[in-house]
């Protein structure tokens, strides 16, 4: 967001930049449906705020029977406990923290057992006293692990944790591919940053930086609102598998139309346009890995060390 003074109070640069030659940064949570891939909640918050943090202030946003997804970030002790209070379940990837026991644990079934998690000795940090205090001393968990054995992956082996202990209900097989499920959250963010161009904001204070986030926010659920009701209208097809990118392309060829039209003949326009939005199709393609690089090369110009003020000064004293 623009270097204003009232952005930088609220949302600070990082540290590691001086004065003058960063930007100011916020970051957020966002919570997003696995079926129809809207956002749910989010929250907004300065950058040296830990996932978990924000995590916790999303917890609002859940109804009991919700199973919340996360990677090893939110698998902590409390944050399962308080999970199951709200009447929900969740589904996260083991902290690294934390080691695999072979042994140990009632065995339900191949690479999957139940076992038993004590409470912390000490207070985790971003936990009061009487919040870690009315924390029960155990609770029982289901680890699951497995291997990947897909050529280009970095991640060889993974270690699941989830509170959907029966194993008749929800089966091994079942819980992996409901995690595997969780990268589309990934790829959500990048449609919002990216496709969107919520990465960079241009209010000059906080109110409106946050505003042009909430303003971001309502464009994406529409166009998931006219992928779903795209999908719903032929069920032929799922409406996470409709490019959104090709959805937004669409949509804004079609809003000169809708707006210069009579109500009656802006339904036509807008089935018609549901009817388009069926073929854009993205194909699935399990098991992808991209390179990670860059084709677009940077700027030669070297990164700001000062002030603007004091590069003017040095420009016209040499």
């Amino acid at each position: 967001m623009p270097d204003t003074k009232e952005n930088q109070l609220s949302y600070p640069q990082h540290k590691s930049q001086k004065n003058g030659c960063g930007f100011p940064i916020a970051k957020i949570g966002v919570i997003f449906s696995i079926a129809t891939g809207a956002a749910i909640g989010l929250v907004i918050d300065v950058f040296n705020t830990h996932d978990i943090q924000l995590a916790r202030k999303l917890y609002q946003f859940l109804k009991p029977g919700d199973v919340l997804l996360g990677d090893r970030a939110f698998c902590a002790y409390a944050d399962l406990i308080k999970i199951k209070n709200l009447g929900c379940d969740g589904l996260f990837r083991k902290h690294q923290s934390r080691k695999t026991q072979m042994r140990g644990g009632k065995i339900v079934g191949n690479c999957d057992k139940l076992v038993k998690w004590y409470k912390p000795k000490k207070c985790p940090k971003g936990l009061t006293q009487n919040e870690f205090n009315e924390l029960p001393p155990t609770l029982i968990v289901r680890e699951i692990y497995y291997y990947i054995f897909i050529p280009g992956f970095r991640t060889k082996q993974v270690s699941l944790i989830t509170t959907l202990l029966d194993e008749n209900e929800y089966s091994t097989v079942d819980v992996v591919r409901l995690y595997d499920e969780r990268w589309s959250v990934e790829v959500n963010l990048k449609h919002l940053k990216t496709t969107l161009g919520m990465d960079v904001l241009r209010g000059k204070t906080p109110s409106l930086a946050r505003k042009e986030i909430w303003a971001f926010l309502i464009a994406y659920n529409l166009l998931r609102t006219l992928i779903f009701s795209s999908a719903n209208s032929s069920f032929q097809v799922s409406p996470l598998k409709l490019s959104l990118q090709g959805t937004r392309h669409h949509f804004n060829n079609f809003i000169p139309k809708l707006l210069n039209t009579s109500e009656q003949a802006r339904d036509i326009i807008y089935q018609t346009l549901l009817k388009i939005l069926i073929h854009k199709e993205i194909p699935q393609r399990p098991g992808r890995c991209e390179p990670r690089v860059r084709k677009r090369r940077p700027k030669a110009y070297p990164l700001m060390q000062k002030t603007r003020r004091q590069y003017h000064v040095d420009l016209k004293s040499a």
